[in-house]
């Protein structure tokens, strides 16, 4: 049974930084491209960012280019997501999804982690 659970959410201000994780299991993990995706409150899911198997290619969405930092460790199974410069519009329930029979996609999904950029 594939399981991805996110962690490392948070109240942070302005400007801070947050680490998310992604820890995945019942899969192979290192077959896929895997995905960061978000959802702010009241508003529809967004891309963040993705990453593919051997982790040297990374590709960011417009809002988030130059701040967020996605990251995998094969070896441990899990996923990352660096957040600097954080700003109120980055708020929202953060999820990491990949594949099923496919290395891409978005097949499966954690429950996520809510990230809060408030002062």
């Amino acid at each position: 049974q594939v399981q991805l659970v996110e962690s490392g959410g948070g109240l942070v201000q302005p400007g801070g930084s947050l680490r998310l994780s992604c820890a995945a299991s019942g899969s192979s993990f290192g077959y896929y491209w895997v995905n960061w995706v978000r959802q702010a409150p009241g508003k529809g899911l967004e891309w963040v960012a993705i990453i593919n198997p051997g982790g040297d290619r990374v590709y960011y969405g417009d809002p988030v280019k130059g701040r967020f930092t996605i990251s995998r460790d094969n070896a441990k199974n899990t996923l990352y997501l660096q957040m600097n410069s954080l700003k109120p519009e980055d708020t929202a329930v953060y999820y990491c999804t990949h594949g099923g029979a496919r290395s891409y996609g978005m097949d499966y999904w954690g429950k996520g982690t809510l990230v809060t950029v408030s002062s």
